[in-house]
This record gives structure tokens, sequence and C-alpha cells, in this order.
């Protein structure tokens, strides 16, 4: 397996968030009210973004959490002492998701580090602007498919033995599932596969007691898209055309990766949320 430093992206992806201006609003926004205490979470793409803001609020409601990301090291230890100064335990592993040996690893140690995995938030995820479909090279769409799908497969399959009765699998879809989205081709496909996974998977698996959910956010700032997750006209007027006019932040999107995960949800399985602003889906 590649170094991950190796892994960075021309494009600059996965991007820090320690260098994004404005920086990306993750704190939680209320007390906590132990509606996970005692449970352990694994969050990916927890370095930043919509994953750090999860990792906040799951420590917040009494989480230990474990923050699986690629290579961005600072911001992955951000993420850790914001979990930590909220009184819970925080371990962080860097690697590659799309590598099925890297995530039953991953894992193996995060059940000696805790003894234990209540909740897994399928987060991570990359992105790569293209005009023209003869413009994504087989590489980019191999790529763009081991991260955001392959990935899911490999993490359940690693946590499955681990999981009982009342825990949640809760994945990141996307509202280009929804409305497509003509820059990002292979990416709304690999969104559409996860809802898809999402409402298999919670069949799969609902009579076992696990519930397994979706969120499916509009445009949030986060490192994904300035980073080179998005073309400098997009970026430009990102998330202005939602009917709010403006783009989410990830202590906005959040809840719903909360609610999802506690047993306030507890009659819900193969659902998918939408904070995305207004804009109307069929979902």
């Amino acid at each position: 397996m590649p170094d991950t430093e190796e892994m960075i992206h021309e494009d600059g992806l996965p991007g820090h968030e320690s260098r994004l201006e404005p920086k990306p609003e993750w704190e939680p926004r209320y007390p906590g009210s132990g509606r996970l205490a005692g449970k352990v979470a694994i969050v990916t793409g927890a370095d930043s973004g919509i994953g750090r803001a999860v990792a906040a609020l799951y420590a917040r409601e009494g989480a230990d959490v474990a923050i699986f990301y690629l290579c961005e090291h600072d911001d992955a230890e951000k993420t850790a002492d914001i979990v930590r100064a909220e009184g819970q335990r925080a371990l962080t592993i860097a690697g590659d998701l799309g590598d099925r040996d890297f995530c039953h690893r991953a894992v193996a140690r995060v059940v000696e580090e805790f003894g234990r995995i209540d909740i897994l938030v399928n987060n991570a995820g990359e992105q790569h602007p293209d005009s023209d479909i003869t413009d994504i090279s087989e590489e980019q769409l191999r790529r763009t498919f081991q991260t955001n799908i392959f990935a899911m497969f490999f993490l359940t399959q690693a946590v499955r033995p681990h999981l009982k009765r009342g825990a949640a699998i809760v994945n990141c879809t996307s509202v280009t599932m929804y409305q497509g989205s003509k820059e990002l081709l292979d990416y709304s496909s690999t969104k559409g596969a996860i809802t898809a996974f999402t409402r298999s998977l919670s069949e799969n698996l609902v009579g076992d007691g696990i519930r397994v959910n979706a969120v499916a956010p509009g445009p949030i700032w986060t490192p994904l898209n300035p980073s080179g997750g998005a073309s400098p006209e997009k970026l430009e007027h990102f998330g202005e055309s939602t009917p709010m006019g403006r783009p989410g932040q990830p202590n906005e999107v959040a809840p719903s990766f909360l609610f999802l995960a506690c047993d306030d949800a507890s009659y819900m399985s193969g659902q998918v949320l939408h904070p995305n602003g207004g804009t109307i889906v069929n979902g």
C-alpha cells in the first residue's frame, strides 16, 4: 500500500481545512443530552468538513470517536482535540479507505482500542469536476468509485462482525444523486450507487436490528470544493442556486447524522435525509 502522503491528488484534494478561508463552521450548536452515551463511532473523512462536525457532535452526545482520514494529519489531530475536549476518547487512523486490507486493519485497531463498534459513518468521498465526459480518465473513474462506494463495502464488511442489535450505519450520499450534476458525472454516479447500497443494506440488516440510513447534503462549505472538487466558475457562486441562496455549513448537516445514529430514529431504516438548503427532491 502506498504512503498516504503520495496519494494527494494534483488538484489539491482532499484539502486542508486549516488553510481554508472562511473557516467552515463545525461547532455543535446545542448542549449534549447523552444520546450516544457509551457508544463508539467510526467516522470516515472526519479530519475536516462534515466529518469533523459529525465527530464533534457525536462526542458532545457521549460517543468515543475513531477518526478515519487519508493524509491531512494536522486537521485530523484538530478533530481529535475537539473530541477530547468534549470528554471523550479519540483515535486517529490514516490510510486509503479504497484499500480493503487497510479497512480491516483499521477496524481491528478500533476494536482493540475501544472494545466495540456501535456506529459506522461512511462519509469520506472525493470528486473531480469535468465538463466533458471524454475528459474523465480511467484512473479518475476507478479512483472515484474506489473511494466513494468500494470503501463503504470494505468498511461495512470489516465492521459487520462487531455490530450488535441497536447498531447504526449512516452513509453520505448527495443531492447530486437526485438532481444530477453536469460537471460531476462520476461523482454523482457513485452517489446513486450509495443510495442504492443504503436501501439494499438496510433490507439485508434490518432483521438483525441494525439500521442503515443516509444523508444527502446539498452544497456545503468544506475543503472538498475549493481544494479542486469544483471549477472556479462554480465556486464563484457556490450554493447560490439553492432556495436559501447560500451554501450550508457542516454543523447544519451533522444533526442529521446524529438523528439517524441515535435511538430517536429507532423506527427509521433505508431512508435518506436532505439538508440541502430547501431543494425539493424525490427521495
